[in-house]
């Protein structure tokens, strides 16, 4: 049985290039970082779990709520050659405070909790937007229509498809697999944001609250399920193309 199931739905993703030196104390044992020609990428991901079940179970008052998480993208070469792109968590916010511990305690995941909303709605001129807003940070701009499918080759394909997580902790690195279908995706226009990047991932990262995104879009998302977690065997990393 999954671990969880849920809906993700309405996924604004806001992708910075950075110098790969930035993550290197931050990869997991057995993987290595996952670039897109030549780029390394770390993305601002806000967006709604909906119907959220925890094995099998719907918890009343935690179904339904907001998420924002800074991520980078890294692969993994299993003994049987096979190639495994994932993500990596740099931190993790969510409204609840119960699902964030679950999280911490289960799958050592790096969740925090603060006052979180959301707002979709047309504006005067008929334009769907969109609004995430975590304690004193925010974003917002206009979704385009219609959705499209993702192009294989392109940044927003390389960001969306990335089906398995990857967790460095003090016993090694822990791996699971999140299934979804592909998602299609629009574009984010007009957007505009304020981060505190240092208060909310420490002052490492402040810069990014200066440097324009390489990119922002929406997935527009589906249901998912995130398989219960493995620990990746105590190896080297290998070499990956």
């Amino acid at each position: 049985m999954p671990f969880l199931r849920a809906k993700w739905r309405n996924l604004v993703m806001v992708n910075w290039s950075i110098p790969p030196d930035c993550l290197a104390a931050l990869i997991p044992e057995g993987c290595v970082l996952d670039q897109f020609q030549g780029k390394t990428y770390v993305s601002l991901v806000a967006f709604l779990f909906e119907d959220t079940r925890v094995l099998g179970v719907a918890v009343p008052g935690h179904q339904n709520f907001e998420e924002v998480n800074l991520r980078f993208y890294v692969k993994h070469l299993t003994e049987a050659g096979e190639e495994r792109r994932g993500v990596v968590f740099i931190r993790e916010y969510v409204p609840k405070p119960m699902i964030a511990w679950v999280a911490r305690t289960l799958y050592q995941e790096p969740y925090g909790t603060i006052p979180m909303s959301h707002d979709f709605r047309r504006n005067e001129a008929g334009q769907l937007t969109a609004r995430y807003q975590w304690g004193k940070n925010w974003i917002t701009g206009l979704i385009g229509e219609p959705s499209q499918p993702l192009k294989a080759g392109s940044v927003q394909h390389f960001i969306s498809e990335h089906y398995w997580g990857y967790t460095k902790t003090n016993r090694g690195t822990r791996e699971y697999r999140v299934d979804h279908p592909s998602w299609t995706w629009r574009t984010f226009d007009h957007y505009q944001t304020e981060i505190h990047f240092e208060s909310l991932y420490g002052s490492k990262w402040s810069f990014l609250s200066s440097q324009q995104p390489d990119c922002v879009f929406m997935a527009d998302g589906s249901e998912v399920s995130v398989e219960p977690w493995g620990r990746l065997p105590a190896t080297r990393n290998r070499e990956l193309s």
